[in-house]
């Protein structure tokens, strides 16, 4: 419980940190723009220098503590439970789905049976909390080698996803909502902590015993 209100205490210094170095580049960048329009001076174009360099300096710094946030995010456990269609979905289909979160990528693809059944050769995947980042979805029936047809691609906010329990998810593909993808999203904070604690532990564990090993194995020859 010491371990939770550590890192508690943790992540809501770095927000604090975080919105004052928003508010600052917010002040920045009307510099920026007050000074852009001014007359072209001397006085005014070494303004405008400063003020270019503060916000960049603000900048750099809210992506050092988004980095140092998304550290003490957790993960979010993602289950594939299937396509819904409804009469769009046949056997034979084969789909291929595209999920981006910033850099990560997880691609998989399946088919639907005849009993309607739909097998996916990837049916779980880790995610990352990124301070800034919309997870996209994109499905693609797989009709050929040269005729893939776009079903729909939408973007999620990840937001509503830091929970305490699992949640079942139905997407809307299409416009229509025609197409649904389902998902199960897992926030899994309490055993990432727990794995950090343990890494750390491991870590300490063997610089401590190390030295000792080796000085018992060099005593022994």
């Amino acid at each position: 419980m010491r371990r939770l209100e550590f890192h508690l205490s943790k992540v809501e210094e770095l927000y604090d940190a975080y919105c004052i170095q928003r508010r600052l580049r917010d002040g920045a960048s009307k510099m920026v723009a007050a000074f852009n329009s001014a007359t072209g001076s001397k006085e005014a174009r070494e303004s405008l220098s400063e003020a270019n360099k503060g916000f960049r300096e603000c900048t750099e710094h809210m992506c050092s503590l988004e980095g140092e946030l998304e550290s003490h995010m957790g993960e979010f456990h993602v289950k594939m439970k299937g396509l819904a269609g409804f009469a769009r979905l046949c056997a034979g289909d084969q789909y291929e789905v595209l999920m981006r979160y910033g850099r990560q990528r997880w691609r998989l693809r399946g088919r639907v049976e005849v009993s309607n059944k739909q097998i996916w050769d990837s049916e779980e995947y880790i995610f990352l909390p990124l301070v800034t980042e919309l997870l996209s979805i994109k499905v693609t029936e797989l009709k050929s080698l040269a005729n893939h047809v776009v079903v729909g691609s939408v973007s999620c906010e990840m937001l509503d996803l830091f929970c305490p329990l699992p949640q079942t998810l139905a997407v809307d593909i299409n416009d229509l909502g025609t197409v649904k993808l389902n998902l199960e999203v897992t926030w899994r904070y309490f055993l990432f902590i727990v794995c950090v604690m343990f890494i750390q532990l491991s870590s300490a564990l063997f610089l401590t015993l190390c030295p000792v090993f080796f000085s018992f194995r060099f005593q022994s020859v």
